[in-house]
């Protein structure tokens, strides 16, 4: 199934996936705390989640004053020391790809803190869309894959929780066109955080974005709490 957030509509493939077309992509398994049960190919409420089984479809540690971290530092998912929370990104905070921000992390009453990082946004083929079943809304448009890092930085134990609110975002600034993934899609990983997902634990996982042949998906925007649409961190 899939949520657009201009225009929302459904779509189905082996399993439920909501995606949005100006959509909000979002990464969750069955464990995760604000995950939805996993149901068979009939249409779902949009709510951020993911099972493991085929898809449908839905269209540094340390930093600067802006949270930042030069070259998206983040500490490694085993051993080493703990990994310290840098200054909190501010709001309209743009970085480069890969380059680090220490944001607040909230998900639903779990509260923590994680180092953030948009590492690559590739470009894929259209074909790539036909296991989602998009219909319409896939015609003319491109998939991007933008990628990005998840590193605990502070004290919380974040396990089975999902980073959701990250967003393509077009050359203007806009909004890209994105599908959240319920199920497995290989192009574009999505896991919720693991069980002991403590301080210095990282994951990496990625949201599905279009955007019409005649453009590209150019940079990435986080806007979960406290942080707004339009009002994030951004990465270009």
């Amino acid at each position: 199934m899939k949520t657009i957030r201009n225009s929302r509509t459904m779509a189905l493939a082996g399993l439920a996936v909501v995606g949005a077309l100006t959509m909000t992509a979002c990464n969750d398994d069955a464990a995760s705390s604000d995950s939805a049960a996993t149901a068979p190919a009939t249409q779902a409420p949009a709510t951020p989640s993911a099972a493991p089984t085929t898809p449908a479809a839905s269209a540094a540690p340390t930093g600067d004053a802006t949270g930042a971290a030069p070259g998206g530092s983040t500490a490694g998912s085993t051993g080493g020391a703990p990994a310290q929370a840098g200054p909190t990104a501010a709001p309209g905070t743009t970085l480069k790809l890969g380059d680090a921000a220490t944001i607040p992390f909230v998900s639903g009453s779990t509260k923590g803190t994680v180092s953030l990082a948009v590492t690559s946004i590739d470009k894929g083929d259209p074909a790539d869309l036909a296991p989602l079943k998009l219909g319409d809304k896939a015609t003319g448009m491109v998939p991007y894959y933008v990628r990005f890092k998840v590193t605990n930085t502070g004290s919380t134990d974040l396990s089975f929780a999902s980073l959701t609110q990250m967003k393509g975002t077009l050359p203007d600034g806009s909004e890209a066109s994105e599908v959240m993934l319920i199920g497995t899609f290989d192009k574009c990983p999505h896991p919720s955080f693991p069980k002991g997902f403590t301080n210095g634990q990282s994951i990496t996982s990625c949201v599905l974005a279009l955007a019409p042949t005649a453009t590209k998906v150019a940079g990435a925007e986080y806007w979960g709490e406290p942080y707004t649409l339009g009002k994030g961190v951004n990465w270009k």
